[in-house]
């Protein structure tokens, strides 16, 4: 069995773009997005310019994101090493762009579903030639089969001359770059002018964050986005005798963050929906019961804000009408499929819940206590893990988001718990608890939240999102949800209970879309 790779020689690409044209006619690609384009950019100074090209595609990936994050296997690795998909199995959750670190998949508006690249998986299995390979004029793309040592592009890797996009990211690559620019290859090190070759592009990331002093403007190697002499290895990145130069992206195509302010408002509702009732199971659990009205309006609350959980994330397939896939085959590597089932077993628990404490059955309403606080628990922070999956944002990478989505639940639980004790005029002990476990719920939220400050990111890209997230474009929303869960805490701890409470669910609603569109902040090719 072959093991298709492909080298793609970029000192012979004169970007004239048929790779794109003949992959739009094999595949009827529609106007508006693309399977495989030219990046062009441009480095240096009047008179010393070069243009500098890249080839820009899915890389077939070893370890491919896409196929262990997709919730119905629409994505799949064939044996032969090509990552493939169908389109007639996408839900369109979009999960496979976020995991994507090389941005190569996109939303067709005609299928609404998930495509990309697919190494023309349909040419290779007649004995074809991809249709990229077979129109380029300069034989730039070479595909072969890497497990044959005499294969062409066996030969070039085996030269060390040949490089993969993002090797940090430990995706193993089989799509090789020969001779390719550093400035091509790393989006942070080129400039987005505002008026743009490619009449679409919208340049829909947030500004960089400016530094004062010799730190770059995206992360490159100069001051204010320039770069000096000598910038990075290779001979297309920067050389002897050229004088401090400045890269700017000439040609590429829209890109954007795949999930909106439908994710953000997901992740708030469903940790009210797990709060709810973890607080007030947890609370009778250790002997502080509340009111039966307002255990039986607690578990009605997470029953609503469960079912809405379940409507944004319906509302935010491009497949809607497919959503039931997840629950009848599901890929069971992917956590958005895991976090399905959590979501149904503990709407099913709750209903049982609501039902018998409806009957007067007591004794069904204890007895689901303890399954029941570990749904919640596992229904709040399952989002982590998915989040970890999409190896493409840097910022989500962190051992800590479990725990902070278990404090964000315990924080909404509690504000959401107090307001229905305040509204039910419940009183007692109870409501004491409430606001002291809302108070310390605020004080750990904003200690984790800040922590995002205080703690260093490894990757430039992490560095760049935690910089958009603290002082950049979403800083209003992150500070703004500090202070609401502060303002919110203060209150709790004078006595104000329904105030206090909806200060606390405010900020955690500006802190959840400051996260989640922060980390997709930055761009990826």
């Amino acid at each position: 069995m072959a093991l298709w790779g492909k080298v793609i020689d970029q000192s012979r690409c004169i970007g004239c773009h048929a790779c794109t044209i003949a992959c739009k006619a094999e595949h009827q690609v529609p106007i508006g997005v693309t399977r495989t384009y030219v990046k062009q950019v441009e480095v240096g100074l009047y008179p010393n310019v070069e243009r500098h090209f890249q080839v820009t595609r899915c890389n077939q990936c070893e370890d491919a994101p896409c196929v262990a994050i997709c919730p119905v296997e629409a994505l799949h690795r064939r044996l032969d090493g090509i990552v493939d998909f169908d389109r007639e199995v996408c839900i369109g959750c979009k999960a496979c762009m976020a995991a994507c670190p090389y941005d190569a998949l996109y939303i067709d508006p005609v299928s609404h579903s998930a495509e990309k690249c697919n190494f023309c998986a349909h040419r290779i299995d007649q004995g074809l030639e991809p249709a990229c390979v077979a129109v380029c004029p300069e034989r730039a793309i070479i595909v072969g089969d890497l497990s044959d040592p005499t294969s062409e592009v066996s030969r070039w890797v085996a030269t060390g001359k040949a490089e993969v996009r993002k090797p940090e990211k430990a995706t193993q690559p089989k799509l090789f770059y020969v001779d390719s620019s550093l400035f091509t290859r790393v989006p942070a090190l080129a400039q987005v002018p505002v008026l743009h070759a490619a009449a679409e592009q919208r340049e829909r990331y947030p500004a960089p964050v400016a530094r004062p002093g010799p730190a770059p403007l995206r992360g490159g190697p100069g001051v204010n986005g320039h770069l000096r002499h000598g910038a990075g290895p290779g001979r297309h990145d920067g050389g002897p005798g050229r004088s401090s130069a400045a890269a700017i992206v000439q040609y590429d195509v829209p890109h954007g963050p795949p999930w909106d302010w439908r994710v953000s408002a997901y992740t708030w509702t469903k940790s009210l929906a797990a709060g709810a009732y973890l607080v007030s199971a947890a609370m009778a659990w250790a002997g502080l019961r509340l009111s039966p009205a307002v255990e039986l309006a607690s578990s009605l609350l997470a029953l609503l804000f469960l079912g809405a959980t379940g409507l944004l994330l319906v509302a935010d397939l491009e497949q809607p009408a497919r959503f039931w896939r997840i629950l009848v085959r599901p890929q069971w590597r992917s956590w958005l499929a895991r976090g399905a089932f959590l979501i149904t077993l503990y709407g099913a628990l709750l209903a049982a819940d609501v039902t018998g404490r409806l009957a007067g059955w007591e004794g069904m309403a204890q007895g689901l206590r303890a399954p029941g606080v570990l749904l919640a628990a596992a229904t709040a922070v399952y989002t982590a893990f998915l989040f970890a999956q999409a190896r493409a944002r840097d910022l989500w990478q962190s051992p800590i988001l479990p725990l902070h989505l278990l404090v964000q639940a315990v924080l909404a639980g509690a504000a959401g718990v107090l307001i229905l004790d305040v509204a039910l005029a419940a009183g007692g002990a109870g409501t004491t608890v409430l606001r002291n476990l809302l108070v310390a719920a605020a004080i750990l939220h904003a200690t984790l939240a800040l922590s995002e400050v205080a703690v260093g990111h490894p990757t430039a890209d992490g560095r760049q999102a935690a910089d958009h997230l603290i002082r950049g474009a979403f800083s209003g929303l992150f500070w703004g949800g500090i202070l609401l869960a502060a303002a919110g805490a203060g209150a709790a701890a004078i006595g104000w209970g329904g105030a206090a409470a909806a200060l606390a669910l405010m900020g955690a609603l500006a802190h959840e879309h400051a996260y989640v569109q922060a980390g997709q902040s930055v761009p990826l090719s």
